[in-house]
């Protein structure tokens, strides 16, 4: 039987009286454009056809059912299900409290949403939880009327002892990590501390398994099908436009112990037979080296053999290189930003070019295949440097090469510059992406104009990818590995179908300027 519950705006308001000890808790990744990948550092429709797990909502499944209490998650892009068709997927489950995600270009669209749901089940406590949030609580806040609360940073615990509050009846501001609406004015409570044990959260996957059809998520760059996972969180470094360090997980890297790491490992392998790959998501699973190796050593001396990607930086040393290979990493993903040493200076990249060549010669004679990403936009880019980093790449010679301009998010250094030095477009937060839902540029600087970053973006992706040596490495390499072949089709079919629309009169980006 549902508790009875009443809620009139006010924390010390917010009352239950239990038959029951444990609520209901609804876990929403909302619809909005498509297979819109909201959990991706720059959220959007991608044009390789990337959606990534909605990996937060997923730990936090975790804890809330780990405390006892009786979750549903619901990940609209992966399913396709429009808001009608989320309420026939809930089948008669009455939430007690909403948790749903958001990001800066879906923030209006997810704020609306939050209304329906309350709309639907008006008894509900509603909470907010996201990168953009967390920058900007109390103006997203301002957005609804309707809305109860927004989760400020890592909101796994927060859910949890957000539901422990309410089913004791006790005053939410005694919840650390949020803001909560108080009448026609909000509370921000303490900061929550971040968390140190991750071990003790739930294997992310153990979530996957039980809500999530594995075969919805791709990465361009992997094996199809992957999961996504996290050993550690935060990023040591300090590059000026990374959104998760700076507003989410902060910027002390905290690892998992290398014996539960390698335990999830086993687990994907037992449960997931059809998974090609393990992702791992970490901003910079190189943040500490010594990291890296426990987990290497231990996946070989366990004899755990499947295919796995990380994200590092372009630093790592060939011995480092090689027992990552060894080890069963297949991939690594790299924010090589740009080929120019002033323009990586004034991002605070804190890396060099130099570098990136031996790094690059390194992973390949280790067997390591590289994903690299270049920015546009950044401080000092001109056409010239960014004529520049189109020849590093090439010289550099990845697997495949990503190129985008450089997009600024509330609660980052990138974004305050953007918005201080006037280069901001507009701070309509909707026009981060088209209206297809792929990334718009919102940026206009002295040398570059928003239209020509997309445009030289579109331009130096084509002509990295159709490079005559470049089909013909993918073609021997599909020969030789028929499942790197497969993953590349599958992404180049989106990437073309995109870039061909781009191109038509009247359509893409061109057309909304």
């Amino acid at each position: 039987m549902m508790p009875e519950f009443r809620h009139d705006g006010f924390p010390d308001q917010v009352k239950f009286r239990y038959r029951r000890l444990r609520l209901n808790i609804l876990f929403l990744n909302p619809p909005f454009k498509g297979r819109f990948s909201r959990s991706s550092r720059s959220p959007a429709v991608t044009m390789g056809g990337t959606l990534y797990y909605p990996i937060w909502l997923a730990y936090a499944t975790g804890v809330a059912e780990q405390a006892g209490h009786r979750c549903c998650l619901i990940d609209s892009p992966a399913d396709d299900l429009d808001l009608d068709a989320v309420m026939v997927r809930l089948n008669g489950f009455v939430p007690d409290l909403i948790v749903l995600d958001t990001s800066t270009p879906s923030i209006y669209n997810d704020v609306a949403v939050a209304d329906r749901m309350k709309s639907e089940f008006p008894e509900a406590f509603t909470m907010i939880v996201g990168t953009h949030p967390s920058a900007l609580p109390e103006e997203t806040l301002a957005l609804s009327g309707t809305i109860d609360a927004a989760a400020v940073g890592e909101y796994d615990y927060t859910v949890r002892d957000v539901a422990a509050t309410l089913e004791a009846g006790n005053h939410l501001t005694q919840v650390p990590g949020i803001v909560v609406r108080e009448g026609r004015d909000f509370v921000r409570t303490p900061a929550r501390p971040l968390i140190e044990e991750l071990d003790d959260i739930p294997f992310v996957t153990q979530t996957y398994y039980k809500y999530l059809n594995v075969r919805n998520y791709f990465f361009a760059a992997a094996n199809y099908p992957m999961v996504m996972i996290m050993t550690g969180r935060g990023c040591p470094f300090r590059c000026f436009f990374c959104v998760y360090p700076q507003v989410f997980h902060s910027r002390r890297y905290r690892t998992r112990s290398a014996e539960n790491v390698v335990d999830e490992f086993a687990y994907v392998v037992d449960r997931f037979p059809e998974v090609r790959e393990i992702g791992i998501e970490d901003d910079c699973f190189s943040g500490r080296q010594s990291h890296v190796h426990d987990v290497c050593e231990l996946i070989i001396r366990r004899g755990i053999r499947i295919k796995w990607y990380c994200n590092v930086r372009g630093d790592l040393d060939f011995d480092t290189l090689r027992l990552m290979k060894n080890a069963g990493c297949r991939l690594v993903t790299v924010g090589f930003e740009s080929g120019v040493q002033s323009v990586l200076d004034s991002m605070h990249k804190g890396e060099t070019v130099d570098r990136y060549y031996r790094f690059v010669r390194d992973a390949k004679r280790a067997g390591i295949l590289v994903h690299g990403c270049i920015m546009v936009g950044n401080p000092g880019d001109t056409r010239e440097t960014l004529a520049e980093g189109y020849e590093f790449a090439a010289r550099i010679d990845c697997d495949s090469m990503q190129f985008y301009p450089l997009y600024v998010y509330p609660g980052t250094e990138a974004y305050r510059w953007a918005r201080d030095a006037g280069y901001l477009r507009t701070e309509d937060f909707s026009q981060w992406v088209t209206e297809q839902g792929l990334h718009n540029c919102v940026l206009e600087t002295p040398d570059l104009s928003g239209k020509e970053m997309v445009s030289l973006c579109s331009h130096y992706l084509a002509r990295y990818h159709l490079r005559p040596r470049y089909i013909a490495m993918k073609l021997m390499q599909a020969i030789l590995h028929p499942s790197e072949g497969y993953r590349t089709l599958k992404a180049a079919r989106g990437f073309l179908g995109k870039l061909l629309y781009e191109q038509l009169p009247g359509k893409g980006r061109r057309a909304r300027r």
